[in-house]
């Protein structure tokens, strides 16, 4: 009788030794999984980020020109403090466009804050690619990275990956419609994390 008691006791530790295990190497099973998971995403990310950024395969001046108002960008030194953010672009004769940024700084009570520039294309194919300059002789990149079929959205990015604006016809944007484009702007290799929502009216 305590024999086959102590076997029933032998028995019982052994399954229990295996529950445990068993719970052990699945907690292992998803450690490893979860860890692939961050590397495979990782190298995505890190893959996208060295790749050359795409722009879009053609840009229409005349229908790009008008009001655009920020939706979202990555924080800058020279928009420090803007709210109700917007751009309007003109077309001029010789085919350049004349460019003025307007912002409110840190409330809609005060005085709209006005910087005039002008923005030339620097890649005939696609007109695409532009350079935008406020004083001279400085300029900068001014690449459009996502545009929407009826040009009510645009996205614009900087070669280096240090800029990037979403811009919208009217002041909101569809929660839909932003996330979709934060997917499509994260396949470019950028961090949307960094980017900070502009107050509108």
């Amino acid at each position: 009788m305590e024999l086959s008691l102590f076997f029933v006791v032998v028995i019982l530790t052994i399954l229990s030794n295996f529950r445990v295990i068993e719970k052990e190497f699945l907690m292992i099973k998803k450690t490893i999984v979860g860890f692939f998971v961050l590397i495979t995403l990782f190298f995505t990310v890190s893959c996208a980020h060295n790749h050359p950024i795409d722009v879009v395969s053609y840009v229409d001046l005349k229908r790009y020109t008008g009001t655009w108002y920020e939706i979202a960008s990555y924080p800058t030194s020279f928009q420090r403090g803007c709210i109700g953010t917007k751009a309007t672009y003109s077309l001029r004769d010789d085919g350049d466009i004349d460019v003025m940024n307007q912002c409110y700084k840190k409330g809609f009570d005060r005085e709209i804050t006005s910087a005039r520039g002008k923005a030339w294309v620097v890649d005939k194919a696609t007109n695409a690619k532009l350079k935008v300059r406020f004083l001279w002789p400085f300029w900068g990149s001014y690449w459009i990275i996502d545009l929407g079929k009826d040009y009510d959205y645009a996205v614009v990015g900087h070669p280096s990956r240090k800029y990037l604006w979403v811009l919208s016809r009217t002041p909101q944007m569809d929660d839909v419609l932003y996330y979709e484009i934060l997917g499509r702007v994260t396949q470019k290799g950028y961090d949307t994390s960094k980017l900070v929502k502009t107050r509108q009216k």
